[in-house]
């Protein structure tokens, strides 16, 4: 009999949420033989990245996992063996009671979000014991042996390699998308959040001497985009030139079509989690905007990343990819940085392919958490 896991998500005002747990359920029940079932606030989120969901359904199955509407008004239910709350949720309270009530206690696990920052380390696999008798974890996914990893489906770098040795089959997937690049043009993908740093960048990549075309799938930077164009409105599929540039929107992809679009690009521009770990994945230069939070907390996790990815560069390349960085999330003219950051394009290319090789050395976040819990009973 499988052993059954249950995840908690609550989708928060982005996809991020959503966007792990999904790929972490699927590679749980794939991978691992496990009966997985995910628990959803918002299922109409969770169809933009699945799109044969139906967000109407109050249970289904997709692609191997249970996917269940989380109801306000909780109905009893059977508690699974393994429970993830993802990323501070609270469970629902007539699930703890029933957590409390089982005969063989379940392992509850708080997953929490990435970051580099080096106290993670100190506080991955702490047991946290609840005032009800129940114990749980805190899980932390990084980017060090003494953390959770990232998420990695096993077969994932082998498909990635496929796909870039298979022209046609990049061509043919561009082609569905309504792709069709220019020349020499340097094919590039945008996926951000609102910034008003974005006109300074686009300013740079429309007066640049290599022609770029820029991806912009549907998303909450489309309004600068449009601000700068001097477009009212861009429907998907619109193709604008200005300069050196071309901007054309794409509209929101499935999760392994997002991974195709981040391989066939020499530059992503990500943002928060879930797109942040799949571009580090396709082995490319990045550009990541960050989640803002309160207090600026988010600058000591921008800062503790730079820290580990830049190790190996040579000092004048970390410095312009770090300036790059710093100015995209400090709403700072970009025009000068990325122009530093062409001077090193080489070096950085082949960086981002080393620390994607490094990172897929150590055990995935899917693994990691399977050999946990069986490491705990």
């Amino acid at each position: 009999m499988k052993q059954t896991w249950d995840i908690f998500c609550c989708v928060v005002d982005n996809y991020g949420d959503i966007g792990v747990t999904w790929r972490l359920a699927r590679q749980l029940a794939a991978e691992h033989s496990l009966a997985v079932r995910l628990w959803v606030d918002e299922l109409a989120a969770f169809a933009r990245l699945c799109p044969t969901a139906d967000p109407h359904l109050a249970a289904q199955w997709q692609q191997g996992v249970q996917v269940c509407q989380w109801p306000a008004d909780w109905q009893p239910t059977a508690v699974a063996d393994v429970v993830i709350g993802a990323f501070g949720c609270q469970l629902p309270a007539a699930y703890v009671q029933a957590m409390q009530a089982r005969s063989v206690p379940a392992q509850w696990l708080n997953l929490e979000y990435l970051s580099a920052e080096g106290w993670v380390e100190g506080c991955h696999g702490l047991p946290s014991p609840q005032a009800n008798g129940l114990r749980k974890v805190f899980f932390f996914p990084g980017f060090t042996p003494r953390t959770g990893g990232l998420l990695r489906e096993s077969s994932l770098l082998a498909r990635r390699q496929a796909f870039e040795r298979d022209p046609q089959a990049r061509q043919a997937f561009l082609q569905g998308l309504g792709v069709v690049v220019q020349g020499q043009a340097r094919l590039m993908s945008l996926f951000a959040y609102e910034n008003p740093g974005l006109g300074s960048w686009l300013d740079a990549l429309a007066s640049d001497t290599q022609p770029s075309h820029l991806l912009v799938p549907e998303g909450r930077i489309l309004g600068d985009v449009q601000a700068w164009l001097g477009t009212p409105q861009l429907a998907v599929g619109s193709v604008t030139q200005r300069g050196a540039l071309t901007v054309q929107i794409l509209p929101f992809v499935s999760q392994d079509d997002y991974d195709r679009l981040l391989w066939c690009c020499a530059f992503n521009a990500v943002r928060g989690e879930d797109s942040f770990v799949r571009a580090q994945w396709a082995g490319r230069p990045l550009l990541w905007h960050i989640y803002v939070q309160e207090e600026y907390a988010h600058w000591e996790k921008l800062e503790a990343f730079l820290d580990h990815y830049t190790r190996g560069l040579s000092s004048p390349a970390a410095a312009a990819l770090v300036d790059l960085w710093r100015a995209w999330n400090m709403d700072r003219d970009m025009g000068q940085a990325w122009q530093q950051l062409l001077v090193h394009w080489s070096e950085l290319s082949i960086h981002a392919e080393r620390w994607c090789a490094a990172q897929a050395a150590q055990p995935d976040l899917a693994t990691a958490l399977v050999q946990f819990c069986r490491n705990s009973l």
